[in-house]
């Protein structure tokens, strides 16, 4: 028997948030505990579109995990450009196309939070984006910013604190540790 054959009986919607490092890292501890157990993962990126140490590691899993990235190379600093909102609306409706096959029992929306702070989309998209989640699929939401509203209707919440960084002396992100 493997972890497809027993249904859940219902799937969680997490947020992962706060200023502290390891939002995603954390999501992506999720998608490896899931691919161990045989259940099949979507990961939609939002605001990111480079081949990350983790999305290459990933590849090694392409029977069990999808990684789509609906961003552009860069970071949005001020107004967003209108390429940013478009990728971020294919992501969203991309994602409902993936609650209607039914095929993925933990689905990832990696910087979600952020692209709504950006307001490449809104938080009710979001929320109505949850509404219409499959019972038995876990969503997993990260980023910075979460809306107080997100964070009420989730069901799980982690506030990731930044008590210590080193990038505050100068060290720039690394290859392995980082990205």
């Amino acid at each position: 028997m493997t972890a497809m054959d027993v249904p859940w009986q219902k799937g969680y919607v997490h947020v992962y948030t706060g200023n502290g490092k390891g939002k995603t890292t954390a999501a992506f501890g999720l998608v490896l505990r899931a691919v161990g157990a045989g259940l099949p993962v979507f990961i939609a990126q939002f605001m990111k579109a480079t081949k990350t140490s983790e999305i290459k590691a990933l590849k090694q899993f392409s029977s069990l995990v999808v990684v789509r990235q609906y961003g552009r190379k860069g970071f949005i600093l001020n107004n967003p450009k209108e390429d940013d909102i478009q990728a971020a609306r294919d992501g969203l409706e991309d994602v409902q196309k993936i609650f209607r096959l039914k095929r993925f029992k933990v689905i990832i929306l990696d910087e979600a939070n952020i692209a709504c702070y950006f307001k490449l989309f809104s938080v009710d998209d979001l929320l109505t984006l949850i509404d219409s989640k499959p019972a038995d699929v876990e969503l997993v939401i990260t980023g910075r910013n979460a809306d107080s509203r997100l964070i009420d209707r989730a069901d799980l919440v982690t506030e990731m604190r930044e008590i210590k960084h080193y990038y505050t002396k100068g060290v720039k992100s690394r290859k392995g540790i980082e990205r």
